[in-house]
C-alpha cells in the first residue's frame, strides 16, 4: 500500500495553555488522513500498519498530547480497496515495552448540589489517577468493524497483542461499497485503548457506487468524532493529557465492594483527531463520511449558520453501516428539526450541498437535551456543542452533479417470511440481583412448559407479546464467560430482538452478518423487578405506542440504537465466514464490564453433529 496523500499538520506556534474556559473554536484546519491503497493487480495484497506512539497537537492552544496511532497517526490512514481485493495486514505492535499509557483515568463523586454532572469539565478535581490504569502495557488487538471475514482474523478481544508482536488478519473484502472502520478491541480495557487514538476508517469501493459518480478526491472527507476530556495543571491550565473521567453513581457495591461508574462522555468533541476544526469547502457538492468513534457519546447533530439557526435541505444521507441506501434520505426527517442521531460506532454516507452557500460559515454542532442548537447545556452534558465549522468559498465552476433518486438498485429489503431463527437478548437495568450493578445482556431461551416454572425468579421473564400470548423465558447467559450459547449454521438467517429494560440507550453491534431492522415495539417494562431479578408481572406489548422505523434505519447496519422500554427486531443472514464471534453494547464501558457475548458459525453440515446448545430454532426466543 502506498501513501498518497499528505497529513496536514497545524501550524503556527504555540499559546501559552489556555484555561478551560479559553479553548476558541474553529482556530485549525481539518487535518484529512492519509490513504492506504493496495495496486489494483494484486490478488493478494501483504502489508504492515505499526501501532506507534505519537504527540498530536488537538488544539493550537494546547501543548502537545501523548496518543498512541496506527502509523503513528490519530485516525489512522484511511485503507481504501476495492470489492474483492483480498488484504492481509500486520497490525504490529510497535509501542515500547515500557511506554508510559497515554490516558489518566480518575472516578469522580456524582454531584448532589445542583451543578451540572462533572464530566462536562476538565481536570481532575483533585482524586488521585487509576494506578492500575496508568500501569497498563501496550496490549491491543485490531477489530475491523463490520467486515465479514474469519473469527481468526476478526480481533478476538483475548488474542491482543504485546509489544514486539503482531496480530495477522486477512480481509476478503468481497462487500459491496460500504465504509467500515478500525479500532481497538483488547478485553477488559478497550475504553482506554481506543481513547489513546486507536481508530481509523477503512473504504470498499465497487462498480455499483462508482456508476453514481458521487463526489470524490478532494471532495470526499471522512469526519471520525471522538469526545475526549483533557487534565489541567496545578494554575487549572490545561495541559493536554487525555484524561478518562468518569461519575461514580454508587461508592460500594454490596455484591462486589466495588464503585460503579456512568460511561464516559467528555466536554471536546474532536473530529480527525483536532477539537473543533474548520474545513474550507467550494461552493459544491461534498460527500462527508462520518462514523462516531466515541466511547459512549451520542450526537444529536445539527448544521447551523452563523446565527445558530438550522440550515435545512441541504445534508441528504445515502448510506449507513453496511452501505448505501435504496434511496436517499434528507435529514430533515418531514419538515422537523433536521438532527443526525448518531451513536457510538454508527456511520454515515452523507452528501452535503453547498452550492447556495457561498461566503457563508456554516457549522456542524451536537444539540443538547435541554437547548436550541448550538447553545451550550451543561446540565445536559454539552457544554461545548461546537463541533466543526465548514467555511464557503466564493463562487467556482458549476457542479453538475445531481442527487439520484435510486442508490442501490441492488438493494432487498428482508422479510419475516424467509426461514429464520430467532434470538431473544434482554438488556436489563443497572442494579438487578447479582449484576454487581451494572447492566447487563441476557441471553433467553423460551420455557416449553412454563408450568414448570416458578414465577417470580431470578432469571425467568415473562412478556406478553403483540398476539396477547404470554411467554415465560429463562436466561440462559448473562456474562462474556458464561457457556457458549449461540451457534449458528453459516448461511442461515436469524432475527434476533433486543428488549431494554432500562432508560439507558445501548448501541447493539452484532459482528461478522449485516442486519436491517424490521420493527421496534414499544413495551411497558414495569412487571421486572431489579431485586428479584425477574419479572413479577409479565412484560406487556403497548399497542398505543407506535414507534416507525426512521427512513435512514432502513438499509444495512451492524450497530442499532435500543432506547428504554423499547424492543427492537433486526435480521440478517450469517454467511461468508466461520468462527467464534462477538456481539455487545458499544458503548464501550459497557463493553468491557460485560456487556458482550459469543457466538459461533460453522456450516450447516458440521452443525448437525453438535453437542447440543441454543441453534436459533424458529421457537428459540420467538417474539414475533
Amino acid at each position: 500500500m502506498t501513501d498518497i496523500i499528505e497529513r496536514p499538520t497545524d501550524g503556527g506556534a504555540f499559546e501559552s495553555a489556555p484555561t478551560t474556559d479559553e479553548l476558541a473554536p474553529y482556530r485549525a484546519p481539518l487535518p484529512v488522513p492519509s490513504v492506504l491503497r493496495p495496486a489494483s493487480g494484486d490478488v493478494l495484497h501483504e502489508t504492515e500498519i505499526a501501532l506507534r506512539p505519537t504527540w498530536v497537537r488537538l488544539h493550537p492552544q494546547l501543548p502537545p498530547t501523548l496518543m498512541w496511532g496506527y502509523d503513528g497517526q490519530v485516525p489512522g490512514p484511511t485503507i481504501e480497496v476495492r470489492r474483492g481485493q483480498r488484504v492481509r495486514i500486520a497490525w504490529t505492535n510497535r509501542i515500547p515495552r515500557d511506554a508510559e499509557y497515554p490516558v489518566t483515568s480518575v472516578e469522580v463523586p456524582l454531584r448532589t448540589d445542583g451543578r451540572p454532572p462533572a464530566t462536562t469539565e476538565p481536570g481532575r478535581e483533585g482524586v488521585e489517577p487509576h494506578k492500575d490504569v496508568a500501569a497498563l502495557p501496550a496490549w491491543s488487538v485490531t477489530h475491523l468493524h463490520g467486515a465479514q471475514t474469519g473469527g481468526g482474523n476478526d480481533g478476538w478481544a483475548d488474542n491482543a497483542v504485546g509489544s514486539g508482536d503482531a496480530q495477522l488478519s486477512e480481509y476478503p473484502n468481497d462487500h459491496a461499497a460500504v465504509q467500515w472502520w478500525y479500532h481497538d478491541h483488547a478485553m477488559n480495557i478497550t475504553r482506554w485503548n481506543v481513547m489513546t487514538g486507536l481508530y481509523g476508517t477503512y473504504l470498499v469501493r465497487d462498480d455499483e457506487e462508482d456508476a453514481l459518480r458521487l463526489p470524490s478526491g478532494e471532495r470526499e472527507i471522512p469526519l471520525l468524532l471522538a469526545d475526549r476530556n483533557l487534565d489541567t495543571d496545578e494554575d487549572g491550565r490545561l495541559n493536554g493529557r487525555l484524561l478518562h473521567k468518569t461519575v461514580v453513581v454508587q461508592e460500594k457495591n454490596p455484591e462486589t465492594g466495588k464503585p460503579v461508574s456512568l460511561p464516559f462522555t467528555g466536554p471536546y468533541t474532536t473530529v480527525n483527531g483536532r477539537i473543533w476544526p474548520y474545513a474550507d469547502v467550494d461552493a459544491a457538492w461534498y460527500r462527508f463520511r462520518l462514523v462516531n468513534a466515541s466511547n459512549a457519546r451520542i450526537y444529536q447533530l445539527v448544521l447551523v449558520d452563523e446565527d445558530d439557526r438550522p440550515v435545512p435541505g441541504v445534508v441528504h444521507q445515502i448510506g449507513s453501516d453496511g452501505g448505501l441506501l435504496p434511496r436517499p434520505v434528507p435529514v430533515d426527517f418531514d419538515g422537523e428539526l433536521p438532527t443526525l442521531t448518531a451513536a457510538p460506532a454508527e456511520r454515515f454516507d452523507l452528501l452535503v450541498d453547498f452550492r447556495g452557500l457561498a461566503g457563508r460559515r456554516l457549522r456542524l454542532v451536537n444539540k443538547g437535551r435541554n437547548q436550541p442548537p448550538g447553545v451550550p447545556d451543561p446540565a445536559g452534558d454539552v457544554p461545548y456543542p461546537a463541533v466543526m465549522e465548514f467555511r464557503v468559498g466564493g463562487t467556482c465552476e458549476p457542479d453538475t452533479f445531481e442527487l439520484p433518486q435510486v442508490l442501490s438498485g441492488s438493494f432487498r429489503r428482508l422479510t419475516h417470511d424467509i426461514p429464520h431463527g430467532h434470538r431473544l437478548v434482554v438488556l436489563t437495568p443497572p442494579g438487578t440481583k447479582g449484576s454487581g450493578g451494572h447492566p447487563e445482556m441476557w441471553e433467553m431461551t423460551e420455557v416449553t412448559d412454563p408450568g414448570r416454572v416458578q414465577v417470580p425468579t431470578d432469571g425467568v421473564i415473562q412478556i406478553t407479546g403483540p398476539d396477547g400470548t404470554t411467554r415465560t423465558y429463562r436466561r440462559t447467559a448473562r456474562t462474556f464467560n458464561d457457556a457458549l450459547g449461540y451457534t449458528i449454521a453459516e448461511g442461515s438467517h436469524e432475527q434476533w430482538s433486543f428488549l431494554n429494560l432500562a432508560p439507558i440507550v445501548h448501541p447493539m453491534h452484532i459482528h461478522l452478518a449485516d442486519f436491517q431492522a424490521l420493527g421496534r415495539d414499544a413495551y411497558d417494562v414495569s412487571g421486572f423487578d431489579p431485586a428479584v431479578g425477574g419479572t413479577v408481572g409479565p412484560i406487556r406489548y403497548d399497542a398505543g405506542t407506535s414507534i416507525p422505523l426512521a427512513p435512514n434505519e432502513l438499509g444495512w447496519k451492524d450497530t442499532f440504537r435500543v432506547p428504554g422500554n423499547q424492543m427492537l427486531r433486526v435480521m440478517g443472514r450469517f454467511d461468508g465466514a466461520y468462527g467464534r464471534f462477538m456481539y455487545h453494547c458499544h458503548l464501550l464501558e459497557h463493553e468491557d464490564m460485560g456487556m458482550m457475548r459469543p457466538f459461533v458459525v460453522m456450516p450447516a453440515e458440521a452443525l448437525k453433529f453438535d453437542h447440543g446448545g441454543a441453534h436459533g430454532g424458529h421457537g428459540e426466543g420467538h417474539t414475533g
